[in-house]
């Protein structure tokens, strides 16, 4: 898909990855939606992005709530008239071994790791269907094809993640709606501080650099551009 002029709705917008990747696809010359719970760093971001010329509104919410997730659709179609790109960022972990494993931080991590990305795609698949089309993209991580001690409840959501991105790509494409997964490894964010749960003693002298949000908005950018079913970062 040509970016430039489209509307793009990105949740998880106002840090790490969703953050490069909104200053990404503005640089496009997209139309930004920017979705996440902190409002005044959404205000901040669309401030910092109109100045340099896009068009980008931000719109504070609550993304593990269908209805707040409903609501942030209806305002986009309503401020920019139509929307073409949805991107699924926004996700935590909850982390403990299977053992002593958290069932309520496991239930948080699935509201807002799953039921997020499945009310927005519901929101927004008969918006896209008017409009003869338009592109999902949910960011999933290379942890859900992995087994890692103690992070079993994050890959378990994204793999959930990726089935029902599987199933909706095979559903929707009669209709011109594709369906994308993006696969970020390690990155550089505050991610890790942020999970649920027992924090697990970091492993020093990794040899295994983490990936720069810089890094990974790029290859989002790509994957709305040539529009793979999987985009992976190498």
């Amino acid at each position: 898909m040509e970016i430039r002029d489209k509307v793009v709705l990105i949740t998880g917008a106002s840090a790490g990855i969703g953050l490069a990747t909104a200053r990404r696809f503005a640089t496009a010359g997209a139309k930004l939606a920017l979705v996440a719970r902190s409002a005044d760093a959404l205000n901040h971001l669309a401030e910092e992005l109109q100045s340099q010329g896009s068009e980008a509104v931000a719109l504070p919410a609550d993304v593990s709530d269908p209805k707040q997730v409903q609501r942030v659709i209806e305002e986009t179609v309503s401020h920019f008239g139509r929307l073409d790109v949805v991107i699924n960022n926004v996700g935590q972990a909850a982390v403990g071994t299977i053992a002593d494993l958290n069932p309520d931080d496991f239930r948080k991590t699935l509201d807002l790791n799953v039921f997020g990305p499945l009310a927005a795609m519901q929101a927004v698949i008969p918006i896209m269907r008017e409009q003869g089309g338009g592109l999902i993209i949910n960011i999933s991580s290379v942890v859900s094809k992995m087994r890692i001690a103690g992070m079993a409840a994050y890959a378990a959501t994204k793999a959930a993640l990726n089935m029902l991105s599987d199933t909706a790509r095979g559903e929707l494409a009669s209709e011109n709606i594709r369906v994308i997964t993006v696969y970020p490894r390690s990155t550089a964010t505050d991610f890790g501080k942020n999970a649920l749960g027992v924090r697990q003693q970091q492993r020093q002298g990794s040899s295994t650099p983490a990936d720069t949000p810089e890094f990974v908005a790029e290859k989002i950018l790509a994957s709305a551009l040539h529009e793979p079913d999987e985009q992976y970062m190498d």
